[in-house]
């Protein structure tokens, strides 16, 4: 990481935090600046505005998120743990990241679900993505049954921005791990009992 980078990540960390304690409405780009120890005009020397800072900084967060679920995952070979790991590491992740957590309960719509204003959509595709990556080993190695991978990615990742829109304000880590537990329960099982 070169010097302007770190510079950028340091700006997002004050940022996030300033924006999860005040919101958007009470956050001033002064404020992150003297959270930074700089000054507003230095800051504005890497983001052009309050909003560019704001979608700057929620997209590290979201960015580290999915890091997170990545090195989860990596070390899994076997497909059933790995997409249990990928499901269970990125609840984890909202449950113990106090930050985050304040930042969808002042703005819900980081995760849009409907229509075509999303901000943040080049990372939600790229999470749909590691999720395709998952469900097409799974069908490669016959471990998981033939299905369109792709809108069964978007499917659960919609199944996954539902949960958390409904969940992001509770603070309660027993109720969102034992509501995911039986939504994960519900995808690997399904409804039906086993014939025969």
């Amino acid at each position: 990481m070169n010097k302007k980078e770190a510079k950028i990540e340091e700006i997002c960390r004050a940022a996030l935090k300033s924006f999860s304690a005040y919101g958007y409405r009470k956050t001033t780009v002064g404020d992150v600046a003297e959270e930074l120890g700089m000054t507003q005009s230095n800051l504005y020397f890497y983001v052009k505005d309050k909003q560019d800072l704001y979608e700057r900084a929620v997209s590290f967060a979201l960015e580290q998120w999915q890091q997170y679920v990545r090195e989860a995952i990596q070390g899994e070979s076997d497909v059933r743990q790995r997409f249990l790991v990928l499901c269970t590491s990125a609840v984890e992740y909202l449950i113990e990241n106090e930050e985050m957590r304040r930042i969808l309960v002042r703005d819900p719509d980081i995760f849009p679900m409907v229509g075509d204003d999303d901000p943040y959509e080049a990372i939600n595709n790229r999470s749909a993505q590691m999720i395709r990556s998952v469900l097409d080993q799974g069908m490669a190695e016959s471990v998981f049954r033939q299905f369109d991978a792709g809108k069964t990615s978007q499917v659960i990742l919609m199944i996954y921005k539902m949960l958390v829109i409904h969940t992001y304000i509770r603070t309660d880590k027993e109720f969102i791990q034992d509501m995911f537990g039986h939504i994960l329960d519900l995808m690997t099982q399904g409804l039906f009992a086993k014939e025969g």
